[in-house]
């Protein structure tokens, strides 16, 4: 009986291949003397690298005589796929000793490996090997060098590829790696000058082309340039796929346009777990929790995979609503996904329930948790602030620097909280000194405002007031507001109008400020003072946002209609 070998393999590599299968078309390849064929041998490399199983695809390699190049890109692709980047590269050193001679796709899956590993350096010597082996201007080996360049944030390295490269050698892949390149760097303006530049050489675009343009939109500022792009979309009959339509989702989620995003989410007849995504994370950027939820129950009960990131997203909204019973919900779920050893998710779960009022919940994951990184370490230290424990949070600091974790920015606004709720003052200096002198890292807006608060709940005003003075100009409106809030506390009514004519001048049309101003001029007992600034309020039909309490509010009270409304 004639056995066709040829076309079983092409369809495994193909397949999702299970170890079982691959190991009985193996035998069955061993046993008619055919193993030793490259071509064979390659096939099932690439198998048993699909079924996860590098070992096997290693033996099968070293048992192979004859290597052709389809051969030893296979076992490199291999051991790259599964991120074992040392071991990608320790074979193209063989390969290079060999009399095999890498090829394109070779050079191609070697960029991707640096671009994946973010190895700059490593990328740039494998661009100048593909240079002195004469493929340097492969439209192959081209599109991978933009592609790793862009992703690796080095736009301008990947233009000077692309421009270097023929017209002829300028497919679409290309064109479209640059486009993304740009909006992976929110560079949207070229980008789309680039895209114009496309067109007007008569190149049709795909829906790869609009997702790359789409993608550099992150603010409600862009949102007309995202319209148009979503208009290109469905004249290109592309906002039916479905990866143009999660990208359409995810464009207007970013921008917090909600009913824009509901509405493509809607027409997508199968959307993926990345429209999903979208959409909650839309709705948690927005601060509504609950809708963020009913989006997350909605995907459960479909029955749809979901992801770390995913269920991270949902905890950053239940700890937004402070309410611990969906979060003990998501909790259990998680344990049932077996994702509790995620990294990302056990973080987020400590976050949930610190912010919820249960510490000990926290601390007792944070505490049964195998592996550690610096999110998790930021999530109890913050944990630990709220609740007023600052000595335990320094403890914890001083650990992550015995052990040899570098802190980031979110370390030290996590630190400078549990000074604020402390009221250490020289703790709170000593802390920013130190993230700027030892550490070496800019503070930011957050950590502007814990210091401003630190000093003005304290009553130190003017000692905040100079500080802000000292900053880098610009100052951020926020920086100023904490002031004008302690001014408020403190009923410093000569202060509070100093900073509330700084603010005035920022964002005149925002009512808080003036209902701030005026509740610390009543503290005073100058109505008249009062008086003006409400009729500027009313005059201006100025508003401010009002308050929201959830207290009372249950999960079960979440409306199906939410999505649409």
């Amino acid at each position: 009986m004639f056995i066709d070998f040829r076309s079983i393999l092409s369809a495994l590599s193909r397949s999702q291949p299970t170890l079982l299968s691959t190991k009985q078309l193996h035998a069955v390849i061993t046993r008619t003397h055919l193993s030793g064929d490259p071509f064979y041998a390659t096939r099932v490399v690439q198998a048993y690298a699909l079924s996860n199983h590098l070992v096997y695809a290693r033996r099968v390699f070293d048992e192979t005589p004859q290597r052709s190049v389809f051969l030893w890109n296979s076992i490199i692709r291999a051991y790259a796929r599964a991120n074992d980047f040392d071991e990608a590269f320790s074979m193209f050193g063989q390969m290079l000793r060999s009399e095999i001679r890498p090829d394109n796709f070779t050079y191609a899956c070697l960029m991707r490996a640096c671009c994946d590993e973010a190895d700059l350096d490593g990328l740039k010597i494998v661009h100048g090997g593909a240079v002195v082996s004469g493929l340097g201007w492969d439209s192959i080996c081209g599109s991978a060098l933009v592609t790793a360049y862009s992703r690796l944030g080095h736009v301008d390295e990947a233009s000077r590829v692309f421009y270097a490269m023929s017209e002829s050698h300028q497919d679409l892949v290309m064109w479209n790696s640059m486009i993304s390149g740009y909006g992976h760097l929110c560079a949207w303006d070229k980008g789309l000058k680039l895209f114009s530049e496309m067109r007007s050489l008569g190149r049709l675009p795909d829906g790869y082309t609009l997702v790359g343009l789409i993608s550099g939109l992150a603010d409600m500022s862009f949102i007309g340039v995202g319209q148009s792009i979503h208009g290109l979309c469905m004249k290109s009959c592309l906002d039916s796929d479905a990866y143009v339509g999660a990208a359409l989702v995810s464009m207007y989620a970013r921008c917090r346009c909600m009913d824009s995003a509901c509405k493509v989410f809607g027409g997508l007849s199968q959307p993926d777990l990345v429209a999903w995504s979208a959409l909650v994370m839309g709705y948690c950027q927005c601060g509504d929790g609950e809708k963020a939820l009913l989006v997350f129950r909605k995907l459960t009960i479909e029955c749809r995979m979901v992801d770390h990131v995913l269920i991270s997203s949902v905890l950053v909204a239940i700890a937004q609503l402070a309410n611990v019973r969906p979060g003990k919900e998501i909790h259990g779920f998680v344990l049932r996904c077996g994702l509790e050893s995620d990294i990302m998710v056990s973080s987020a779960l400590i976050d949930m329930y610190s912010k919820c009022g249960f510490l000990d919940e926290g601390m007792h994951i944070f505490e049964h948790m195998a592996d550690r990184n610096i999110i998790t370490y930021n999530s109890i230290i913050l944990g630990l602030g709220l609740h007023g424990l600052a000595s335990q949070a320094f403890q914890l600091f001083e650990e992550i620097l015995s052990i040899g974790v570098n802190p980031d920015h979110c370390t030290f606004s996590a630190l400078l909280c549990a000074c604020c709720h402390a009221g250490l003052i020289e703790d709170g200096k000593k802390i920013f000194r130190r993230m700027e002198d030892e550490f070496c890292l800019q503070p930011g807006t957050e950590h502007y405002v814990y210091m401003v608060k630190l000093l003005g709940t304290a009553g130190e005003l003017e000692e905040a007031f100079n500080f802000i003075q000292s900053l880098p100009q610009p100052v951020d409106p926020g920086v100023w507001g904490a002031l004008l809030s302690c001014c408020e506390m403190c009923g410093n009514s000569t202060m509070a109008g100093i900073v509330a004519q700084q603010l005035f001048q920022m964002e005149p049309e925002k009512g808080a400020y003036r209902v701030m101003l005026s509740k610390t001029y009543a503290s005073d007992g100058r109505w008249s003072d009062v008086k003006k600034l409400r009729d500027e309020i009313i005059d201006g039909r100025l508003k401010k946002i009002p308050g929201l309490s959830w207290i009372g509010c249950s999960g079960n009270q979440i409306d199906n209609k939410m999505l649409t409304s």
